[in-house]
């Protein structure tokens, strides 16, 4: 099964078959909204919107470790987040999608493990989205002829204001392509929840560093509608060229073994 994190806009234009909704409850509380599963190209889906259904909930403030949680009840094997992000290079303009292999974290008020309660995990950070899930959402870009750019980092700010010009300008100088607020903590713990997990980021402005645009609510908006029909082509296009499980041939299902530094004796059953 795949789970999709979104945008309302982007489960709309999906168009189910056979939708159905669940409410699933988790140790880490409820996720954002209930679970909306269908069928697109045959592909089974979960899709659950990170922000609530009436975007209640900031960037910071979102339910992660409830919403990661229910994907993995359900079943989920793979995640594919959708994210808005503002652009720090000229060559990524507003409209584009952008697929990022790595990620700077800039959060800081977000619990980012399961563990923790006596339990001492270390899991590998290094290639924070599946390379895998992340080449064949780059395939299915291209095949959905979009305007796609494979690769880059993702710079993760805690919000829920946009940056500073300072900030901005510091970020294009260490060579970061994207910024946004949503990719942290899910890598982490899609990681921890042993998950294939990879990003659509959509472009929906140049960030304040740009003299052309201004970085407001009205123009992000408007960009990411746009984006949000573009990615939705792009995941109906992967949902019909998805590999099972068992072709997998990255190893983020094994993603805990040799990861728990806590003898298993020493561990409370509970």
């Amino acid at each position: 099964m795949l789970g999709i994190i979104g945008g309302s806009g982007i489960y709309e234009a999906l168009g189910f078959e056979d939708g159905r909704e669940e409410r699933v409850t988790t140790p880490f509380g409820d996720p954002s909204a209930p679970l909306e599963f269908g069928e697109v190209a045959g592909t089974e889906i979960a899709f659950l919107p990170r922000h609530g259904r009436n975007h209640e909930y900031d960037p910071t403030n979102v339910p992660y470790r409830a919403n990661i949680h229910a994907l993995k009840q359900v079943g989920v094997d793979r995640i594919v987040a959708t994210n808005a992000v503002g652009s720090l290079k000229e060559s990524l303009s507003p409209r584009m999608l952008v697929v990022p292999d790595q990620l700077f974290d800039r959060t800081r008020d977000r619990p980012r493990s399961f563990f923790g309660d006596g339990v001492v995990v270390h899991v590998s950070m290094a290639e924070p989205y599946c390379p895998h899930l992340s080449a064949q959402l780059s395939d299915a870009g291209e095949a959905a002829d979009a305007d796609l750019a494979d690769g880059g980092t993702y710079v993760c700010i805690e919000g829920p204001q946009f940056s500073t010009k300072a900030e901005s300008e510091f970020y294009r100088s260490r060579g970061f392509d994207v910024i946004g607020m949503t990719t942290v903590p899910e890598a982490h713990l899609a990681r921890e929840a042993e998950l294939c997990y990879a990003a659509l980021t959509g472009v929906t402005d140049y960030d304040v560093w740009h003299d052309d645009e201004e970085v407001s609510l009205e123009t992000v908006l408007g960009h990411a509608a746009a984006n949000e029909e573009s990615m939705s082509t792009v995941l109906e296009a992967l949902a019909t060229t998805l590999d099972t499980v068992d072709e997998l041939p990255c190893d983020c299902q094994q993603t805990l073994e040799g990861a728990i530094n806590t003898p298993a004796e020493a561990i409370d059953r509970e």
